[in-house]
């Protein structure tokens, strides 16, 4: 005979099943895989008021399972480039490739793909935030402070572009 006590979701009538698997994410290590930096103003010797810079942001992820059971290696790269408006010179170019290192248990495997490139990089971004500030300002820039980055959106897009190319290969006349 089965029993149910009042501690049991089901039992409590709020629809939550008793056996959904609790989610439990840790992270076990960050690391900057690589790092540069390119001064192209100091080499280029610009200085004085007519330089008014633009940004512009570059951000990839990947995520590779690991051999050690539920663990997964998850990167992001960042590249940031720096132009001056008025000339279209480049002032700076910073490259990030940061990377955590994650314990994930409770994910159903067809929600792994979407929380490893939504979650965990939106986990270890503030790290790299911080990277990309702290180089900026110690290469003589001010200090530049990212946005947050919409990894949901990210995702969703990769997810656009890939369908659209997968259309554009079935639509295309094979090869003789």
């Amino acid at each position: 005979m089965n029993e149910t006590t009042p501690q049991d979701p089901a039992a409590q009538g709020n629809g939550a099943s008793p056996t959904a698997p609790k989610v439990n994410m840790r992270i076990l290590a960050q690391y900057m895989r690589d790092l540069s930096f390119e001064n192209a103003a100091a080499q280029k010797k610009l200085q004085g008021s007519n330089v008014q810079p633009d940004i512009q942001v570059q951000v990839s992820l990947d995520a590779n399972k690991r051999e050690a059971e539920n663990q997964y290696e998850v990167g992001t790269k960042f590249k940031v480039t720096s132009r001056n408006k008025t000339d279209g010179d480049t002032l700076f170019i910073v490259e990030l490739d940061y990377v955590g290192l994650f314990q994930i248990e409770g994910v159903p495997q067809e929600q792994m793909h979407p929380f490893l490139l939504i979650e965990c990089p939106r986990m270890i971004f503030p790290f790299a935030r911080r990277i990309i500030a702290d180089v900026t300002r110690d290469g003589g820039f001010p200090s530049l402070n990212l946005d947050n980055v919409d990894f949901l959106a990210l995702y969703k897009q990769e997810l656009q572009r890939q369908a659209a190319q997968k259309a554009a290969q079935g639509a295309a006349p094979a090869p003789n």
